[in-house]
């Protein structure tokens, strides 16, 4: 198993844990050429359209393995056939469904697209993953209308239309990257990291809508997650997370009660200033195994000695008890005027009161 040095601060050990789930330039590049062409099929289908990219590979903090990929075309509808109260979209979907086969065929011969029972995307399966390992690599793909009465689009719910802005999220993400340096995209995938492997109580679109409110400037690693459970953990206690765009009516679904979310977050929150809390005194072994509970991840960040641990925790309980004996064990001075007057005598605790 991997080891880490206990003498590298915790910005420095969690920076190498995000390289390890960084996504690689051969697994991008072979997205972007999936999604690309699944973008030229659907244009081709429907003259006049134009492509938009969403989710990870565009927001810039995809992780490995990387296992899909997302693209929206907007379909012209200069008759205004389509939208809430006239026809769904079932047609355009099959329509998209069938240009992806058509168009991909040659190419990636044994595609399966779905379309039959999907809410809101057509799922396009490669049956042949980027990532080595993998069982498969997907696309989400979204057929949209403009909205012709406001901003944003109307995207699909099953047989009926749902107001979403998916081109603003993509350029507030691709502001607030450049604006913090990318520090908001690493942040991002750290928190994706995190989620994933504690249980994922958040969707990847709430991690960010949250981000795009308190990572707003370059910050260092430890900060940036520790300003996010922060805002987070207060937003959430007030509601859930409301479109970033503030088009889509809803807010954003969680994927537990907001009680049991709170409460994950609150947990994880603590391991993490307990980390930063043994950095600040000395205790680095101590704080490189609290961010690696924190992670719950031991291939991403694995957890020093176990030795190494203990021998440190030995010593942060004997530095405690001298100070404790130190602060509550040294005589002290009475100043009544009784018999014991000018008499010496130890601090006592009065542990039943």
């Amino acid at each position: 198993m991997t080891t880490i040095s206990p003498t590298i601060t915790l910005e420095q050990i969690v920076s190498q844990a995000r390289r390890r789930i960084e996504v690689s330039d051969a697994e991008l590049d072979e997205a972007r050429k999936r999604r690309g062409v699944i973008g030229t099929a659907l244009r081709d289908e429907f003259p006049g359209s134009r492509t938009y990219v969403n989710g990870s590979i565009a927001h810039g903090d995809a992780l490995t393995p990387l296992t899909d990929v997302d693209l929206g075309v907007v379909v012209p509808d200069s008759d205004h056939e389509y939208g809430p109260g006239k026809r769904g979209p079932k047609d355009l979907k099959e329509r998209a469904a069938d240009a992806i086969r058509a168009g991909l065929k040659e190419e990636y011969g044994d595609l399966a697209v779905e379309v039959k029972g999907r809410k809101r995307s057509i799922l396009v399966r490669f049956r042949d993953p980027v990532a080595p390992g993998q069982p498969d690599f997907t696309a989400d793909v979204i057929i949209a209308i403009d909205n012709p009465d406001g901003a944003g689009l109307y995207i699909p719910r099953f047989d009926s239309w749902d107001r979403s802005h998916p081109e603003k999220h993509t350029e507030l993400v691709s502001i607030t990257n450049t604006i913090t340096d990318a520090c908001f995209a690493r942040i991002v995938r750290l928190l994706k990291h995190w989620n994933r492997s504690n249980g994922k109580p958040l969707c990847s679109w709430n991690i960010k809508a949250l981000a795009l409110n308190c990572v707003d400037a370059p910050t260092a690693l430890i900060p940036g997650l520790r300003a996010w459970f922060d805002f987070a953990i207060k937003e959430l206690s007030r509601g859930e997370t409301p479109d970033p765009a503030g088009v889509a009516e809803k807010p954003i679904k969680l994927n537990d009660t907001r009680t049991e979310v709170i409460r994950r977050l609150t947990r994880a929150l603590e391991k993490l200033d307990r980390a930063i809390e043994y950095e600040e005194t000395g205790y680095t072994v101590l704080a490189h195994n609290e961010i690696a509970k924190f992670f719950n991840d031991p291939e991403m960040l694995p957890a020093p000695d176990p030795t190494a641990v203990m021998q440190e925790e030995a010593r942060r309980i004997t530095a405690r008890k001298a100070k404790d004996t130190k602060t509550f064990g040294a005589p002290a001075l009475l100043t009544s005027t009784g018999a014991s007057a000018g008499r010496e005598r130890g601090n006592v605790r009065s542990w039943g009161a």
